[in-house]
């Protein structure tokens, strides 16, 4: 193990699934620097916009995406019920900024009918199926939510909820206290 990797913060798990008239995003609680678990209760989904109706979790340093949930929180004051407009927005000021280009997270915001993966390298990326997949447990939780997708009668909460907890099953970087939000459209 590199010196800087016993002191690198890791450790997050955010899904998003939508299906039918339901979108999911999830997030899983831990912090963790090396082999030590920092934080097992951190919550790293929220609600944005003025009627909570855009949801957001992310992966990467906490506090970079608190910076990150405010100035896209600010975007979407700028461009109501715009979201891609204010997650372009958001990237282009990622992207162009000294400041905000040290910003070291990714974040997956949906509305009632979007879903996008925002990163610092200015993607803003719609998934085509629906389902995103970020941070240290990410692709398991994405797997495990492909794999769900099919099965009659599960609805996008319960796929949300049997893939993160199959991520917390195999992924060290990942814990089973998972905050969920959901919308209806």
């Amino acid at each position: 193990m590199k010196d800087n990797e016993s002191t690198a913060w890791q450790g997050t798990t955010i899904l998003s699934v939508r299906k039918g008239n339901q979108v999911v995003v999830a997030g899983d609680g831990q912090v963790s620097m090396g082999n030590l678990i920092l934080k097992s209760n951190v919550r790293k989904v929220r609600r944005l916009g003025k009627a909570g109706d855009v949801i957001a979790g992310f992966a990467g340093s906490t506090a970079d995406a608190l910076a990150l949930f405010e100035r896209l929180e600010a975007k979407l004051e700028q461009n109501p019920h715009q979201l891609l407009r204010s997650c372009v927005d958001l990237a282009k000021d990622w992207r162009r900024d000294r400041y905000l280009r040290r910003l070291d997270a990714m974040m997956a915001v949906v509305n009632a009918t979007q879903s996008f993966i925002l990163t610092g390298m200015g993607d803003v990326l719609e998934p085509e199926n629906g389902l995103i997949g970020i941070g240290s447990g990410g692709a398991y939780a994405l797997s495990a939510a492909r794999a769900l997708f099919d099965i009659e009668g599960h609805t996008a909460q319960v796929i949300a909820e049997k893939a993160m907890g199959i991520a917390a099953e195999i992924c060290v970087y990942t814990n089973s206290n998972i905050v969920l939000e959901s919308i209806e459209s």
